[in-house]
Protein backbone atom coordinates (compact mmCIF):
# COMPACT_ATOMS: atom_id res chain seq x y z
CA UNK A 1 0.00 0.00 0.00
CA UNK A 2 1.39 3.36 -1.05
CA UNK A 3 0.38 5.97 1.49
CA UNK A 4 1.02 9.63 2.23
CA UNK A 5 -0.25 12.06 4.83
CA UNK A 6 -3.97 12.81 5.08
CA UNK A 7 -5.09 9.66 3.26
CA UNK A 8 -8.81 8.91 3.32
CA UNK A 9 -9.10 6.93 6.56
CA UNK A 10 -11.39 4.09 5.44
CA UNK A 11 -9.77 3.75 2.01
CA UNK A 12 -6.52 2.75 3.72
CA UNK A 13 -7.72 0.99 6.87
CA UNK A 14 -10.44 -1.18 5.28
CA UNK A 15 -8.28 -2.74 2.49
CA UNK A 16 -5.38 -3.10 4.94
CA UNK A 17 -7.56 -5.07 7.38
CA UNK A 18 -9.29 -7.00 4.58
CA UNK A 19 -6.12 -8.26 2.90
CA UNK A 20 -4.34 -8.98 6.18
CA UNK A 21 -7.47 -10.91 7.17
CA UNK A 22 -7.05 -12.94 3.97
CA UNK A 23 -3.53 -13.86 5.14
CA UNK A 24 -1.68 -11.40 2.92
CA UNK A 25 1.45 -9.64 4.10
CA UNK A 26 0.71 -5.98 3.42
CA UNK A 27 3.50 -3.43 3.70
CA UNK A 28 2.80 0.28 3.92
CA UNK A 29 5.22 2.32 1.81
CA UNK A 30 5.68 6.09 2.05
CA UNK A 31 8.24 8.82 1.50
CA UNK A 32 9.54 8.52 5.06
CA UNK A 33 9.11 6.26 8.08
CA UNK A 34 6.83 7.05 10.98
CA UNK A 35 3.11 7.19 11.55
CA UNK A 36 0.69 8.70 9.07
CA UNK A 37 -2.59 10.25 10.14
CA UNK A 38 -5.71 9.95 8.06
CA UNK A 39 -7.58 12.93 6.69
CA UNK A 40 -10.19 12.70 9.44
CA UNK A 41 -7.61 11.46 11.98
CA UNK A 42 -9.68 8.36 12.73
CA UNK A 43 -6.77 6.18 11.60
CA UNK A 44 -3.04 6.23 12.29
CA UNK A 45 -0.99 3.82 10.18
CA UNK A 46 2.67 2.90 10.65
CA UNK A 47 4.95 3.03 7.59
CA UNK A 48 6.86 -0.23 7.01
CA UNK A 49 9.26 0.92 4.28
CA UNK A 50 10.29 4.12 2.58
CA UNK A 51 9.90 4.42 -1.17
CA UNK A 52 13.69 4.14 -1.47
CA UNK A 53 13.67 0.84 0.44
CA UNK A 54 10.82 -0.70 -1.56
CA UNK A 55 11.30 -2.72 -4.74
CA UNK A 56 8.31 -2.98 -7.12
CA UNK A 57 9.39 -6.53 -8.02
CA UNK A 58 8.90 -7.64 -4.39
CA UNK A 59 5.12 -7.13 -4.39
CA UNK A 60 2.18 -8.96 -5.94
CA UNK A 61 -0.16 -5.94 -5.99
CA UNK A 62 -0.18 -2.24 -5.19
CA UNK A 63 -3.01 -0.30 -3.52
CA UNK A 64 -3.22 3.49 -3.66
CA UNK A 65 -5.87 4.94 -1.30
CA UNK A 66 -7.33 8.39 -1.86
CA UNK A 67 -7.81 11.46 0.26
CA UNK A 68 -5.02 14.04 0.09
CA UNK A 69 -2.34 11.33 0.00
CA UNK A 70 -2.05 11.03 -3.82
CA UNK A 71 -1.68 14.80 -4.29
CA UNK A 72 1.19 14.77 -1.81
CA UNK A 73 2.85 11.63 -3.17
CA UNK A 74 2.77 12.72 -6.81
CA UNK A 75 5.24 15.50 -6.01
CA UNK A 76 7.92 12.87 -5.29
CA UNK A 77 9.75 11.59 -8.38
CA UNK A 78 10.73 8.33 -6.66
CA UNK A 79 7.08 7.58 -5.85
CA UNK A 80 6.02 8.37 -9.43
CA UNK A 81 8.80 6.14 -10.77
CA UNK A 82 7.76 3.32 -8.42
CA UNK A 83 4.13 3.54 -9.62
CA UNK A 84 5.18 3.56 -13.28
CA UNK A 85 7.51 0.57 -12.79
CA UNK A 86 4.82 -1.32 -10.92
CA UNK A 87 2.27 -0.66 -13.66
CA UNK A 88 4.72 -1.81 -16.32
CA UNK A 89 5.26 -5.08 -14.42
CA UNK A 90 1.69 -6.07 -15.33
CA UNK A 91 0.80 -6.86 -11.72
CA UNK A 92 -2.48 -5.51 -10.30
CA UNK A 93 -2.42 -1.80 -9.50
CA UNK A 94 -5.49 -0.67 -7.57
CA UNK A 95 -6.42 2.96 -6.85
CA UNK A 96 -9.49 4.42 -5.19
CA UNK A 97 -10.97 7.91 -4.96
CA UNK A 98 -8.15 10.42 -5.60
CA UNK A 99 -5.65 7.57 -6.11
CA UNK A 100 -5.78 7.89 -9.92
CA UNK A 101 -4.10 11.31 -9.58
CA UNK A 102 -0.89 9.40 -8.93
CA UNK A 103 -1.55 7.22 -11.98
CA UNK A 104 -1.99 10.36 -14.09
CA UNK A 105 1.31 11.77 -12.81
CA UNK A 106 3.00 8.49 -13.79
CA UNK A 107 1.66 8.94 -17.32
CA UNK A 108 -0.13 5.60 -17.50
CA UNK A 109 -3.76 6.61 -18.10
CA UNK A 110 -3.84 7.47 -21.81
CA UNK A 111 -6.58 5.33 -23.38
CA UNK A 112 -7.39 3.54 -20.11
CA UNK A 113 -10.87 3.05 -18.69
CA UNK A 114 -10.99 4.17 -15.07
CA UNK A 115 -13.15 5.56 -12.31
CA UNK A 116 -12.42 7.65 -9.26
CA UNK A 117 -13.87 10.38 -7.11
CA UNK A 118 -16.12 12.56 -9.29
CA UNK A 119 -14.13 15.74 -8.58
CA UNK A 120 -11.04 14.36 -10.38
CA UNK A 121 -12.93 13.51 -13.58
CA UNK A 122 -11.65 16.51 -15.59
CA UNK A 123 -8.05 15.87 -14.54
CA UNK A 124 -8.37 12.21 -15.57
CA UNK A 125 -9.84 13.15 -18.94
CA UNK A 126 -6.94 15.57 -19.48
CA UNK A 127 -4.57 12.65 -18.72
CA UNK A 128 -6.21 10.75 -21.57
CA UNK A 129 -8.36 8.36 -19.54
CA UNK A 130 -11.94 7.36 -20.25
CA UNK A 131 -13.81 8.08 -17.00
CA UNK A 132 -16.82 6.07 -15.82
CA UNK A 133 -19.11 6.55 -12.83
CA UNK A 134 -19.10 2.92 -11.65
CA UNK A 135 -18.12 1.26 -8.34
CA UNK A 136 -15.14 -0.52 -9.93
CA UNK A 137 -13.55 -0.34 -13.37
CA UNK A 138 -10.90 -2.83 -14.49
CA UNK A 139 -8.74 -2.19 -17.55
CA UNK A 140 -5.78 -4.51 -17.98
CA UNK A 141 -3.95 -4.55 -14.67
CA UNK A 142 -5.57 -1.30 -13.46
CA UNK A 143 -8.37 -1.57 -10.91
CA UNK A 144 -10.01 1.72 -9.94
CA UNK A 145 -12.87 2.59 -7.63
CA UNK A 146 -14.79 5.73 -6.62
CA UNK A 147 -15.13 6.19 -2.87
CA UNK A 148 -15.49 4.53 0.55
CA UNK A 149 -18.98 3.16 -0.13
CA UNK A 150 -17.40 1.05 -2.92
CA UNK A 151 -14.72 -0.54 -0.73
CA UNK A 152 -16.37 -3.99 -0.60
CA UNK A 153 -16.47 -4.13 -4.41
CA UNK A 154 -12.93 -2.72 -4.62
CA UNK A 155 -11.49 -5.29 -2.21
CA UNK A 156 -13.36 -8.20 -3.81
CA UNK A 157 -12.27 -7.15 -7.32
CA UNK A 158 -8.62 -6.90 -6.32
CA UNK A 159 -8.76 -10.24 -4.48
CA UNK A 160 -10.32 -11.94 -7.52
CA UNK A 161 -7.69 -10.40 -9.80
CA UNK A 162 -4.83 -11.55 -7.57
CA UNK A 163 -6.37 -15.03 -7.20
CA UNK A 164 -6.85 -15.61 -10.94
Amino acid sequence: MLLGPRYQDEEAAVPLAFFRGQGAVVEVISVSRGKLKGLYQREIIEVDKTINEADPDAYDALIIPGGRSPASLRKNKDVVGFVKAFYESGKPLAAICHGPQLLAEAGILRGKKITGYRKIKDEMLEAGAQFFDEPVVIDGNLITSREPKDLDDFNRSLLEFISS
